[in-house]
């Protein structure tokens, strides 16, 4: 197989078998929590999957919501996914074992280690084999019913591209195209509320406009006050000004980072917002690098492990800039790649044709510079990069690098919506989970 153009199964998968593998297995007592139509999640799933996150959220230096609250995301994530799994066995969505192996191959890969040394380490943190593979099997099921139902609604028109080069040579002049980054403290008020009650609202809220403009932190105020998400310090994410009510972008416009907005009222209640980050629109690129590298692949197998393999292509490296050989002449006789032939010459590509593992190093190297052997999917790699060079996009290749981008700025939104549809058709029966 060519390694370049081949898009992995498991590209949901996450790169470390320590977040899949972290999962305990199920405990003597374990208690139902709630009900997806008919199919149980259980209290030990809840806690493994709240370990998991505060894990990662501390890996990121986000601070951590309340156990009650994380407690809450997390059981309602578990649903969503649940019904999303269902749905995908409804439709008729099956992953082979063959799926399963070459994913399970991926994240050993990606790990430099082999698929023994993986399922060692798997079970010391205890999971078993199957239940790790089932966790595989339940991310590959996903990612394809996602690939085909949200990627599906996910309609480009060229009357969309035309309007997007439009922008571009107006010079983004529309105050509502360039991306912000707002983080929002919401102090709600019911829409039963009365006078009275809505007058309390607002004086909390300004008392915490005063705090903020007192000098204390924003973030730790909505972890505080905030009835809306405190995730990430209650920021909502980098986003078009178009995509936030038009009250928001109002209330900032006129803010630079970090300052902080007045109060604004909204049906849900009385917000203070700070802007995080502010920046105009990306422009298509009309012009792309392109490299031009070679390489010496070696194929891990029976009589070569991943570790002799990047051992050799060490040694190989460390040989030819010695000059006691070439290149050339180590991938002509080694390299267990269709480029062998002419070298390892892999000619001039542009970026997006070969595979993150082995793209990404790549784009590190000066030229000239031969890299440390590298890890791929398809083997371990020695990698040259010869030149590099600008070259002037068409036409077409412009529209299709929009087009890309409309698609990925439209990606959340759509998920979001689906995901949404399918937790709604899902019956769910929530019970009080036991400590």
């Amino acid at each position: 197989m060519n390694f370049r153009n081949w898009v992995p199964v498991f590209g949901l998968i996450c790169s470390s078998f320590v977040v899949l593998a972290h999962a305990q297995a199920p405990r003597a007592a374990d208690s139902i929590v709630a009900i997806v139509n008919s199919e149980p999640i259980t209290q030990n799933e809840v806690r493994s999957a709240m370990q998991r996150a505060a894990r990662d959220l501390a890996q990121q230096r986000i601070a951590a919501p309340s156990t009650e609250e994380l407690q809450r995301r997390v059981l309602e994530r578990l649903i969503s996914e649940r019904a999303q799994l269902q749905h995908a066995r409804e439709t008729g969505i099956r992953v082979d074992e063959a799926a399963v192996n070459q994913a399970e191959q991926g994240v050993a890969r990606q790990n430099q280690i082999d698929v023994a040394e993986l399922r060692l380490r798997v079970a010391k943190d205890g999971l078993t084999v199957a239940q790790f593979r089932s966790q595989l099997r339940d991310q590959l099921t996903l990612s394809r019913l996602h690939e085909r139902e949200v990627e599906g609604r996910l309609r480009i028109s060229e009357g969309d591209i035309d309007a997007v080069i439009a922008e571009q040579r107006a010079g983004q002049a529309d105050p509502m195209a360039q991306e912000i980054n707002l983080a929002n403290l919401l102090v709600s008020v019911p829409e039963s509320a009365t006078t009275e009650q809505a007058e309390q609202r607002m004086l909390q809220a300004q008392r915490a406009l005063d705090r903020i403009r007192a000098g204390e932190d924003f973030s730790v105020l909505v972890s505080e006050v905030s009835a809306g998400d405190r995730a990430n310090g209650g920021q909502l994410g980098l986003r078009r000004a178009d995509r936030y009510p038009p009250s928001f972008v109002a209330a900032t416009q006129n803010l630079a980072a970090g300052q902080v907005s007045d109060i604004v009222r909204s049906g849900a209640g009385f917000h203070i917002l700070k802007v995080i980050e502010r920046k105009a629109p990306s422009v298509a690129a009309q012009v792309a690098v392109q490299t031009r590298a070679r390489h010496i692949l070696l194929r891990p197998g029976p009589q070569l492990t991943q570790a002799a393999a990047v051992a050799k292509a060490a040694d190989f490296k460390k040989r030819i800039e010695s000059r006691s050989t070439t290149f050339e002449a180590v991938a002509r006789e080694h390299s267990q790649d269709g480029s062998a032939p002419q070298g390892g010459d892999l000619g001039w590509v542009s970026q997006g044709v070969f595979v993150p593992e082995f793209e990404e190093p790549m784009n590190r190297l000066a030229e000239g510079q031969i890299g440390a052997p590298v890890v791929s999917r398809f083997g371990v790699h020695l990698i040259q990069v010869l030149e590099r060079r600008r070259v002037e996009l068409s036409e077409r290749e412009v529209r299709e690098g929009i087009r890309a981008q409309l698609k990925e700025s439209r990606y959340e939104a759509a998920f979001a919506s689906w995901a949404q549809e399918i937790r709604a058709n899902a019956f769910v029966e929530l019970r009080e989970a036991t400590q």
